[in-house]
């Protein structure tokens, strides 16, 4: 079984792309204004969304698009300021 490194890690990056912007996909989505930058990154939460629906009812890419969708789920939360252990203990309260 996995543990939660990767997503750490993943977490960790988005953290740094956005207290330290470069020029990267991360970084610029989170950079605009309040408003826009949430827009946008909610914006792209639909439409991967959208894109797990159809993959699932396709049989086809249903892991890549899922990630697509978890990504900026993680990217989302990084913006909004959450911790990712806020995270970890949701799953481990709903767990018991």
């Amino acid at each position: 079984m996995m543990n939660d490194s990767i997503i750490r890690e993943v977490y960790s990056v988005l953290e740094s792309r956005r207290d330290n912007p470069i020029d990267s996909y991360t970084s610029n989505i989170m950079k605009d204004s309040d408003k826009k930058a949430e827009d946008k990154i909610l914006e792209k939460i639909a439409e991967e969304s959208g894109e797990v629906i159809i993959a699932s009812k396709n049989d086809e890419n249903l892991v890549y698009e899922s990630v697509d969708l978890i990504f900026h789920t993680l990217l989302l939360l990084v913006y909004k300021g959450v911790e990712i252990d806020e995270v970890f203990e949701e799953f481990e309260r709903r767990r018991k």
